[in-house]
């Protein structure tokens, strides 16, 4: 069994998922007291979301490739970024270690592809929801049609994430919200929505929704575990 890398703590709650659903993934393929060998950086995420706020992303790949080399040090044999958004800095991550990184927004598109999904809604924070570093990719590498929510949705997508989900706190009223929104994109032609920030299975998962949902941190975990056994 390869040892799992994972860069986490963006924010720390949807880590905990990762965690879990790996460790749920092995047990479940493996049987008996499996477990998976993982070894994790969990950064301080404060200082990240300022300087996403600010833009400076150059500054934050410098954190995040610094986090990633001690992960590879640490002896993983492939990474994982817990968190689409941070994805923004793939590349600069990549370019910085020697094993491979498995990206979200791949093992996304993979499924997408594989259940014969075109058309598909595109939750996130702002970030992701509004550049091209992800819905680009999903795009051009895959050839899928992403839509979404209009400006004042994608701000209330956003600030949810931000100032409850990363925190812990869910609220009937914004699960509501979020679920609207959902069936705006549905509206729209959306065959599925994907939950495109590792925090939004906290709020919403399939049961609440007629619409297709694809949890992103599912994915990605379920992703790893098969590239690790």
């Amino acid at each position: 069994m390869k040892t799992i890398g994972l860069l986490g703590g963006m924010s720390w709650e949807s880590t905990v998922g990762y965690y879990r659903g790996i460790n749920e993934g092995v047990k479940k393929a493996l049987g008996g007291l499996h477990s998976a060998k993982i070894a994790m950086y969990s950064v301080d995420f404060e200082p990240i979301e300022k300087l996403q706020t600010k833009g400076d992303w150059d500054g934050a790949a410098r954190l995040l490739t610094a986090a990633a080399q001690n992960v590879e040090a640490a002896g993983a044999d492939f990474l994982l970024i817990c968190t689409n958004t941070m994805h923004k800095v793939a590349s600069q991550v990549e370019n910085s270690i020697k094993i491979p990184l498995l990206h979200i927004a791949d093992a996304t598109a993979e499924v997408l592809v594989h259940e014969g999904i075109k058309t598909v809604g595109l939750l996130g924070t702002a970030f992701t929801m509004e550049q091209e570093f992800y819905k680009g990719r999903l795009k051009e590498k895959y050839g899928l049609n992403v839509v979404v929510p209009n400006k004042e949705d994608r701000q209330i997508v956003h600030g949810i994430i931000y100032k409850e989900l990363c925190f812990g706190k869910i609220k009937a009223e914004s699960k509501a919200e979020y679920l609207r929104i959902i069936d705006l994109l549905a509206n729209q032609g959306a065959e599925a929505v994907i939950l495109g920030c590792t925090e939004i299975g906290m709020l919403v998962n399939q049961d609440d929704s007629k619409v297709k949902l694809i949890d992103t941190t599912a994915i990605h975990a379920e992703k790893a575990v098969k590239y690790a056994i």
